[in-house]
């Protein structure tokens, strides 16, 4: 489980720096600017000495338990230094930085319990350390507090990832889902114009896959609040199921057009819709203007399972559409390639073929597969010295390969190599090298 750190050397804002003691003798001065120094060249033993000393003259300035307490967790010396800290925050506690020194401790020792109340006070000088305090309630599983304040962050100002994935993995919860439904639904009996109830029990059904009872509440949201985005999560279905795909298409975009909404909804009504489209292809138009919505998804390439949705529905046309979208909205997704290049085999377009599998040896030169996939179009073609040479060419890659291994390059992808080589052989009349492919086939289809 995360567990954020905003270190005080990070948040000084306008706090005084402690450092800027005003010193009343040449003693106390030299002591601890001793101390500055030593520990400016991590000795610090000798820091500690000399800010000691500053203590013996000052024991309630702050300045100096903060001090102290800086070295001693430098030497990963926790009581010591948690002992400083404490007594720097006793002498005054509106310095955010003895604060922080206490929470550092904390930190470093993955004392959770002991560092809430410190965030809590944190947060008088820092709003952002509020997402401290939900990590710090997730780590001692206090997964109500942490769902209260993610909700009160949540309405000032749209979460960031990690609090998001916090957030689902407590809606989630089995053990949570009870209380938080009777909660969330008694609470939009309270007060009906409040979205964010709505919204957190769409999200709660939705996690369940609910549909239904979530739909039942975007119908109940879009009443009360007719402008809100959150009522179009369950009426892009309620739409599809009344082959309305005018009005489906306007909610889907409204909910794939809000920033606060998980990716994972996006994707569940993104989905409904495509099997909407391949039933009603004049609807396809909004699944290439819904597309580019997830370009920043970096777990999945969209376009690349809009293809394979395609292929498996023998729709070669579109299958190869989208794997071409797929390929430029990553140009390293060397699997979209590859079957990109397997359905132009069945469309058998093999000038296509051999011309882009020719293009992605450019940047993969060490894929194996695309030089079958060369070879086979050039083989097609009957251009067979061109097949031979390129086919060659990747014999290199194919030794390398270890056949025990699963995918595509497995044992027969292997033996497809190699019969594309005796065909190659064959037609050019190459006696000696046809033999030789074919000794290699034939141990290979032991």
């Amino acid at each position: 489980m995360a567990f954020l750190l905003f270190s005080f050397g990070n948040h000084l804002l306008a706090q005084d720096n402690p450092d800027a003691i005003a010193l009343m003798d040449d003693q106390l001065e030299n002591n601890f600017y001793e101390a500055m120094k030593q520990r400016g060249i991590e000795n610090y033993d000798k820091a500690i000495v000399a800010i000691q000393k500053c203590i013996e003259k000052e024991p309630t300035n702050a300045a100096f338990q903060y001090e102290l307490g800086k070295n001693y967790l430098s030497l990963k010396n926790y009581v010591d230094a948690e002992n400083a800290f404490k007594k720097a925050v006793e002498l005054d506690n509106k310095q955010r930085w003895y604060w922080n020194g206490l929470y550092d401790v904390y930190y470093q020792t993955k004392d959770y319990q002991k560092s809430i109340p410190i965030v809590e006070k944190l947060i008088e000088f820092d709003g952002n350390m509020r997402e401290d305090l939900v990590s710090l309630y997730m780590n001692t599983n206090q997964h109500g507090k942490a769902l209260e304040l993610l909700k009160y962050m949540e309405s000032k100002s749209k979460l960031t990832s990690t609090m998001e994935y916090y957030k689902l993995k407590i809606q989630e919860s089995n053990a949570y889902t009870k209380p938080q439904k009777e909660q969330l639904e008694e609470a939009i009996k309270k007060n009906p114009k409040e979205e964010q109830n709505y919204i957190d029990l769409i999200v709660l059904y939705s996690s369940f896959n609910q549909e239904d009872k979530a739909f039942e509440v975007a119908k109940q949201l879009e009443k009360e609040i007719p402008n809100s985005d959150w009522a179009h999560v369950s009426l892009v279905k309620f739409h599809l199921n009344n082959n309305d795909g005018e009005n489906a298409s306007k909610s889907m975009f409204k909910v794939l057009d809000n920033d606060r909404m998980d990716l994972k909804i996006k994707h569940r009504v993104f989905n409904e819709f495509l099997i909407f489209a391949v039933k009603n292809p004049t609807y396809l138009k909004d699944i290439d203007k819904a597309i580019p919505y997830f370009n920043d998804d970096k777990e999945i390439n969209v376009a690349k399972e809009v293809a394979k949705f395609f292929w498996k529905k023998n729709d070669l046309e579109n299958a190869s559409k989208y794997f071409e979208n797929g390929i430029k909205r990553n140009s390293d997704d060397v699997e979209a390639m590859e079957l990109y290049l397997e359905v132009l085999i069945q469309k058998q377009d093999f000038q296509s073929v051999t011309k882009k599998a020719e293009e992605f040896l450019e940047s993969f030169p060490t894929q194996v597969g695309f030089y079958f996939y060369a070879g086979l179009g050039y083989n097609q073609l009957k251009e067979y010295k061109k097949a031979k040479t390129i086919l060659e060419n990747g014999l290199d890659f194919v030794v390398e390969f270890n056949p025990s291994e699963s995918g595509i390059y497995n044992n027969r992808f292997n033996v497809n190599f190699y019969k594309q080589l005796i065909i190659s052989c064959e037609n050019l009349n190459d006696k000696v090298k046809k033999e030789t492919y074919t000794n290699k086939l034939k141990q290979l289809q032991k």
